[in-house]
């Protein structure tokens, strides 16, 4: 997420009420994912075992929660409550507006576009031209839209992430400040829900199509061309690759990467990143032709203990 304007690290710093290493004047951009974090972006960090990746990656900026060494070119915001103080500058820059039409004033609807009736259209969406968006599809605030982009009925774009702090009272949740973007000819299927960015953007790729009922966690990149089945799901912060064919009831872990043209079988577990241009079956994955083997060859096993059997005999 990117602020309106460049702010400087003390007025960061009193916005969240924290103290903060390195100069005033330290230029701020703003505030994303470690995965997605660029120079001039705040990252937080609230625990040990992950200052080094904070302070290593390409934010210059780390809401951290201990005074450390400040890497040069880089500065600090100490505060007591990280993960508080980043929904904080979420809620600051990007907060919630209400809407009472089904059209907000401030979308913006292409040429040749239907959206049929009982739809909800959000403020700032943008949708392209000759798009179909049919009934009773909510489209939240700052989704992006591309032109010939189906979406059927009951689909949900921009809910927000599945991402919740565990403390004693109960979870708290990291309010999402990012977007949905939809890229150019794009058939979505019926009651899908896909989640928008904590601060980035969710993306699905030019030409791709998803079946019915079909899941996306928030922060994950749909590359083009991809065919995605129905009941789905994919976790936050992955990418999947161009031209991948994921098959229903695929459940898929959050953070990897499936290669470009990888099939994964129907009902197969995910755990961790794929090679492309193979075929996955299974749970975990695994390249299909070594999973069925194997599953032949425990076939096998009942014949074998009667083997034994007689043989004892």
């Amino acid at each position: 997420m990117k602020f309106p304007r460049p702010y400087t690290l003390s007025e960061i710093a009193s916005l969240i009420s924290c103290d903060f290493i390195g100069s005033p004047d330290f230029m701020v951009l703003g505030m994303n994912e470690i995965h997605v974090v660029e120079p001039g972006d705040i990252v937080f960090v609230d625990h040990p075992k992950y200052y080094d990746k904070a302070l290593e990656s390409a934010a210059t900026i780390v809401l951290i929660n201990k005074e450390v060494d400040c890497t040069e070119g880089k500065a600090l915001l100490i505060s007591d409550d990280p993960f508080r103080d980043f929904n904080k500058l979420t809620n600051h820059f990007k907060p919630f507006a209400p809407s009472n039409v089904g059209v907000a004033s401030s979308a913006s609807i292409g040429e040749g576009t239907v959206i049929q009736p009982n739809c909800f259209i959000g403020n700032n969406v943008t949708i392209g031209k000759n798009c179909v968006i049919h009934s009773n599809v909510s489209i939240y605030d700052d989704t992006i839209i591309g032109d010939n982009v189906i979406i059927h009925a009951g689909t949900i774009l921009g809910a927000s992430a599945f991402y919740y702090k565990n403390r004693p009272e109960g979870y708290d949740r990291l309010l999402s400040g990012g977007r949905v973007v939809i890229k150019d000819n794009v058939d979505i299927g019926a009651a899908c829900t896909i989640d928008k960015g904590v601060t980035g953007d969710t993306t699905i790729g030019e030409g791709s199509k998803l079946d019915n009922q079909i899941q996306i966690g928030h922060d994950t990149i749909i590359g083009n061309k991809c065919l995605i089945a129905s009941q789905t799901g994919i976790a936050g912060c992955v990418v999947v690759e161009d031209e991948v064919t994921i098959w229903g009831q695929v459940g898929v872990t959050s953070g990897i990467t499936i290669g470009k043209k990888a099939v994964i079988l129907a009902q197969s577990g995910i755990s961790k990143s794929l090679e492309g241009h193979k075929t996955y079956f299974g749970s975990p994955a695994e390249d299909s032709r070594s999973k069925f083997k194997e599953i032949a060859s425990i076939r096998q096993i009942p014949n074998l203990v009667k083997s034994i059997k007689k043989l004892s005999q």
